[in-house]
């Protein structure tokens, strides 16, 4: 087993735990931005949402190139 395979698990399972830890905070501030929507906290609830969908799409990506570049280099 080469390092590319480790780091690649490892990138993908410690992403997926974090994303799965953040997710009921994430769906609690969605549902307060819903239920407050003319609130003072909105829209800094609303930039840490837009932030995680951007960095959970950022990590998504980033898992399917490593892979991409894992099955390249086991080819070639």
């Amino acid at each position: 087993m080469d390092f590319l395979l480790w780091f690649m698990i490892g990138f993908i399972l410690i992403g997926l735990l974090v994303l799965l830890l953040m997710k009921r905070r994430m769906e609690a501030k969605l549902a307060y931005v819903k239920a407050n929507p003319d609130s003072g906290a909105t829209s800094k609830d609303t930039k840490h949402l837009i932030w995680w969908v951007w960095s959970v799409t950022a990590w998504g990506v980033a898992s399917i190139a490593l892979v991409a570049w894992w099955f390249n280099s086991t080819s070639g």
